[in-house]
């Protein structure tokens, strides 16, 4: 009895290892597969809460901090909406408001972090050149913009997709007024040396 009991215990043991052992799989360039050298990007905006948050565990703190839209915007609108449009509706790069993705990975936060990152095909090249803060914020507007169903948005918790509302074009993009973004770029939400 002894030994059926230590025999149980062990197989249980064995089966919790990879549990305690697992760890955020490294970040990878969407197209190669390569590990991406997250060290080669800016050193400024890798000790926000929310970067080290990321690292550990793939998901945009952001997200859920309506008070960081603004700065996500405004990176956006600098960053990606020549090629992507201004609301994330699609130009020479595709859309990122809906449910269709070019590379199915960025559905979950680490997968779009790291084709923001590392780049893609065609004229998508990396972005390397913003923070990893920058990042994230830039990450939590294309979220924000999302028009599709919420069984589709890997990045939503079950708790936010019951309580999802699509972004709704017509009310416009503006998360809120001028007097928050101005608050909000100088909370916590931006990154020191951008003031």
């Amino acid at each position: 009895m002894k030994s059926v009991t230590k025999l149980v215990l062990a197989g249980l043991a064995c089966t919790m290892v990879p549990v305690v052992a697992m760890a955020l799989e490294p970040f990878r360039h969407t197209i190669t597969g390569d590990v991406l050298d997250l060290s080669t990007g800016p050193a400024e905006g890798r000790d926000t809460e929310a970067v080290k948050k990321f690292l550990e565990t793939g998901h945009n703190p952001y997200n859920e901090d309506a008070s960081c839209l603004p700065a996500g915007e405004e990176l956006y609108l600098v960053a990606c909406s020549g090629c992507h449009g201004h609301l994330a509706e699609g130009k020479v790069g595709p859309g990122l408001s809906d449910d269709y993705w070019t590379y199915p990975k960025n559905k979950t936060d680490k997968g779009m972090f790291e084709t923001i990152y590392g780049g893609a095909q065609g004229m998508m090249g990396p972005h390397s050149d913003l923070q990893l803060n920058e990042i994230l914020l830039v990450m939590s507007w294309i979220r924000h913009l999302y028009t599709g169903p919420a069984d589709t948005a890997e990045w939503l918790t079950p708790e936010q997709q019951k309580a999802f509302t699509p972004f709704n074009q017509e009310k416009g993009a503006h998360a809120q007024t001028p007097e928050k973004v101005i608050a909000a770029a100088q909370a916590k939400c931006t990154v020191k040396g951008k003031e």
